[in-house]
C-alpha cells in the first residue's frame, strides 16, 4: 500500500509527543522552526503537565531571544535533556541549563548535523576532528554545561596516532520539521523557505529510528511541478500541519513575513540594492568613537579591507558586526569573492538578526549538512566571525560568560566548525563592554585554541575599534603581536594596561 501521511491540526500533533520522547527540532533562527507545532505543545504541557522529561535536539539556534523556538521547551519539567549547537536565541532553554535543572550540552553545529545521518545510516556516530582541544573536546569539559550532566556524548579516540573525536549517535522519536508545500503523499518543497537547512537528514534520522515525522507546511498542492523541488520525500513523512499562508507561525523569517529576494536570483544586469539590509551613512568614516553605532562602522570598514588585502575566493560571515562586512565591502565595489552561510546558501548578500541564515539573491542553496561537508574539509577562505572575550594567548570565547546569576550561555553554533577549517580568521569586536576590557589574561569558556589554530597553519587576526593584532608563535609560545592602534586611541592609556608583558609589537 501506498504510503500517506495524516494531515492533523498542531494540537492533535502535540498530543502525539509522549514523556521521555527525544524530539529533533529543525530551523535556523525562525526560518524553518514548526513554531505552530512547537506552541502547541508548550500550551499542552502546560494545561496538563505532560508531555514530560523530553529530550531535545537541536543544530542551529532557533528563536527570537524571546519566546518563539525551542523557548517553547523552556519550563521546568517539560524538557530535562538538551543537546544544542546555539543557545542565545532559547533564553528559556538557557535558564534550565545555568538553574541545572536539565542536562545540556552544547555540541558544534556542524557536527550535529553530521550526527542527524549517522541516526539515519546507523553508523557508529561522527568521527571528526571538529572540536578537539576546546571545550567540546573530553579533556576539557566534553561539551557539558552544568554539574548535573554526567554522560559522556563525546570521546577523544586514536587513529593512526592522530587524536580524533566521536560524537555518539541516539534514537531520534519525533522530528518536527518545517516546509512551504505538500501534496497528497507527504512529498515537501521548500520554495518560500530561504533553505532548506537538515530537512532531509533529521527525517531519514527519525525514520531509521521508529520514530516520526511531523512537517509544518503552509499550502495543500496537489502534485510539485518537477519532482527536483521535492526536499523531503513523502516516505519519510507521517503527519502534516497546515497553517494559513499570512500565519505569524509560518512566517519567512521570525524577522520578516515574506522577503522573495532570498529564493530569487539576482537580475541580470541589475546590482542588489544591499540598503535593505544594512543602512550605510553617506560617510563611511566613524564620526564618534564613543558612540557604539560609530565603533561598530569603524571595525566592519577595517575588516572589509581584509577582503581586499587576502583576496579570498569563499567567504563565510558570522552573526552580528561581521554579518554586516559584506554590505560594506559591496557598497565600496569590493565584490570578487562568493559569501556563504553554513544554513546553505551561497552566494548573494547575507541578512543579520532575525533573518540570520538567508542571504539575499543567492546563486545556490545546499542543505546544511552539505555545506558543512564542505566548510570541515577546508573549503573557507576566509571567514569573519565576532568574539565576546580574547586572551593574551589568543584563545576566543564566544559560548558562556559569567558566574551565578550572571551567567550568559549563548553556545558555538557552527563557529567551531569554520574557526577549526577555515584558512584564514578575523575575529571582530569591541575593545571595551561596559568599562572592562575584553582582552582578559584567559578566557572563561574556550571556544577556539589559539595554539591549536597555529599547528594547523591558519592565520588569525583579531580586528577591535582601538587595535588590531595577529596571533603569532614566538619561542614555541602563541603570542599576540600588535599591528596597529586607531587613530583617536592612545595607545599607552587604552591598549597596553590590557595586553600583558608577552604582547609583541610590530
Amino acid at each position: 500500500m501506498q504510503h500517506r501521511p495524516q494531515w492533523i491540526f498542531a494540537e492533535q500533533a502535540a498530543e502525539l509527543v509522549f514523556s521521555g520522547a527525544t524530539v529533533a527540532s529543525a530551523g535556523f533562527v525562525g526560518v524553518g522552526h514548526a513554531e505552530a507545532v512547537t506552541r502547541a505543545l508548550e500550551q499542552r504541557f502546560l494545561a496538563t503537565d505532560s508531555p514530560r522529561d523530553l529530550r531535545l535536539i537541536y543544530s542551529a539556534g532557533q528563536g527570537d531571544r524571546g519566546a518563539r523556538g525551542v523557548n517553547h521547551f523552556g519550563h521546568p519539567g517539560m524538557t530535562t535533556r538538551i543537546i544544542g549547537g546555539h543557545w542565545r536565541s532559547a533564553p528559556k532553554l538557557a535558564k534550565l541549563a545555568t538553574d541545572n535543572l536539565a542536562q545540556a550540552w552544547n555540541l558544534p553545529q556542524g557536527v550535529i548535523t553530521h550526527l542527524y545521518r549517522a541516526i539515519a545510516a546507523k553508523t557508529p556516530g561522527v568521527i571528526t576532528r571538529i572540536g578537539l582541544n576546546t571545550f567540546v573536546d573530553p579533556t576539557h569539559d566534553g561539551g557539558k554545561l552544568n554539574a548535573c550532566t554526567v554522560d559522556d556524548l563525546v570521546e577523544r579516540i586514536d587513529i593512526d596516532g592522530q587524536p580524533w573525536l566521536r560524537y555518539k549517535p541516539m534514537p531520534i522519536h519525533f522530528a518536527l520539521i518545517r516546509a512551504t508545500c505538500a501534496d497528497a503523499l507527504g512529498n515537501l518543497s521548500c520554495e518560500h523557505e530561504p533553505f532548506h537547512h537538515e530537512l532531509l537528514a533529521i527525517s531519514q534520522a527519525a525514520r531509521n529510528s521508529g520514530g516520526k515525522v511531523i512537517a509544518q507546511v503552509k499550502k495543500r498542492v496537489d502534485q510539485h511541478a518537477h519532482p527536483h523541488l521535492v526536499k523531503v520525500p513523502g516516505i519519510l513523512v507521517d503527519y502534516i500541519v497546515e497553517v494559513a499562508p499570512d500565519d505569524i507561525e509560518h512566517h519567512m523569517t521570525f524577522g520578516e513575513a515574506m522577503n522573495l529576494d532570498y529564493v530569487s536570483a539576482a537580475p541580470i544586469g541589475v546590482e542588489p540594492d544591499v540598503s535593505r539590509l544594512i543602512a550605510l551613512p553617506a560617510a563611511l568614516e566613524a564620526s564618534d568613537p564613543a558612540d557604539a553605532a560609530s565603533q561598530r562602522l569603524a571595525i566592519q570598514r577595517r575588516a572589509a579591507l581584509e577582503l581586499v588585502r587576502q583576496h579570498p575566493s569563499v567567504v563565510n560571515l558570522g552573526v552580528g558586526m561581521p554579518a554586516g562586512v559584506g554590505a560594506i565591502a559591496h557598497a565600496a565595489g569590493v565584490d570578487q569573492y562568493t559569501l556563504t552561510v553554513e544554513a546553505g546558501p551561497i552566494g548573494g548578500t547575507p541578512a543579520d538578526g532575525l533573518s540570520f541564515g538567508a542571504s539575499r539573491f543567492p546563486q545556490a542553496v545546499v542543505d546544511e549538512p552539505a555545506q558543512f561537508d564542505f566548510y570541515d574539509g577546508g573549503g573557507i577562505d576566509l571567514a569573519m566571525l565576532g568574539m565576546a572575550q580574547f586572551d593574551w594567548q589568543g584563545n576566543v570565547n564566544v559560548s558562556l560568560f559569567g558566574q551565578g546569576n550572571h551567567r550568559l550561555l549563548a553556545g558555538v553554533g557552527g563557529f567551531i566548525n569554520i574557526t577549526q577549517s577555515s584558512r584564514s580568521l578575523v575575529f571582530l569586536g569591541s575593545f571595551m563592554n561596559r568599562g572592562r576590557s575584553k582582552l582578559l589574561p584567559r578566557v572563561e569558556h574556550l571556544s577556539f585554541n589559539g595554539r591549536y589554530a597555529l599547528e594547523q597553519g591558519t592565520q588569525v587576526r583579531y580586528i577591535t575599534d582601538l587595535a588590531v593584532f595577529d596571533l603569532v608563535l614566538h619561542q614555541g609560545e602563541p603570542r599576540l603581536r600588535l599591528i596597529e592602534v586607531a587613530p583617536h586611541a592612545n595607545l599607552e592609556r587604552d591598549v597596553l594596561p590590557h595586553c600583558g608583558p608577552e604582547l609583541l609589537r610590530a
